[in-house]
């Protein structure tokens, strides 16, 4: 089975930026860390925020609206571990110049 890879355009985004992109029904947020992209779904699943409208941390995205931290690259809570569940964290790259996510992203 082919590992599938859902183009999100140029990869423009500058260290410390992140924005929300769609796939299908669903947001996801990418982030640049010292180069690299990262990708969780944008959802917070506790508060029901887009995570992309919180704030970076190095490597943390904190919810804007209940100040609870995820690792970039695992999705884990990592600030308050049993309030919320662990976010679905993705892999994303550059192909091409282009912003890729690679693997099983659930579009709904």
């Amino acid at each position: 089975m082919a590992v599938r890879r859902i183009p999100l355009g140029p990869a423009n985004l500058k260290d410390g930026e992140m924005r929300s992109y769609k796939v299908g029904k669903r947001d996801l947020l990418i982030a640049r860390v010292n180069g690299s992209y990262k990708s969780l779904d944008d959802w917070c699943n506790h508060a029901g925020c887009l995570l992309s409208g919180g704030r970076l941390e190095e490597n943390v995205v904190v919810c804007p609206c209940h100040e609870i931290g995820f690792d970039l690259d695992s999705g884990k809570n990592v600030t308050s571990p049993g309030v919320c569940d662990d976010q679905p964290a993705f892999k994303a790259q550059i192909e091409g110049g282009q912003l890729v996510v690679v693997g099983d992203v659930p579009e709904q």
